[in-house]
């Protein structure tokens, strides 16, 4: 794991998305795969950034480590031909593995949004990993009835999408 003072750069020892994207990319975290991008760094922010602030604390950091290697470990399970990407199957399995129900048009829609000639790479695996669960997270805190059904006024759903 990185060490305090390499995620500290910033001076108010929070870690902005450029900063974490360099930081996860000097640590190796993702391997031989290509380096996470500007915006899967974002994300990654924003589903520990609590206050709203755009970074994120070294806290914050270590949960989003333990859910790398966690994110990082079903990825490798589910590549067995070890192409670096998942297909679409893999990928339904993998969501399915998290506990996720979700039903076969969403996870089409899913595969859309992140695959490349419906081949999933680890950022984007990465960035879909986290926005289930935020999205997920969001819709539970709504739900308060357990029901499967969550209400939203138009300008928090748009804060919910917007910031996930």
């Amino acid at each position: 794991m990185m060490t305090g003072q390499t995620v500290h750069q910033q001076k108010d020892g929070q870690v902005d998305a450029r900063e974490l994207q360099k930081c996860l990319t000097s640590s190796g975290i993702s391997g031989t795969y290509q380096p996470f991008s500007l915006e899967t760094s974002r994300i990654m922010i924003s589903m520990l950034d609590r206050d709203y602030s755009g970074k994120m604390g070294f806290n914050e950091f270590k949960e989003l480590w333990a859910a790398l290697n966690q994110w990082k470990t079903t990825f490798m399970q589910h590549d067995r031909d070890r192409s670096g990407t998942v297909e679409p199957h893999e990928l339904h399995a993998a969501i399915t593995s998290w506990g996720y129900r979700l039903s076969p048009q969403t996870l089409n829609v899913i595969v859309k949004r992140y695959g490349d000639n419906g081949r999933i790479k680890f950022d984007d695996f990465v960035a879909c990993a986290v926005r289930l669960r935020m999205l997920t997270d969001h819709f539970r805190r709504r739900d308060t009835s357990q029901t499967g059904v969550a209400t939203f006024g138009y300008d928090d759903f748009i804060q919910v999408v917007m910031y996930s």
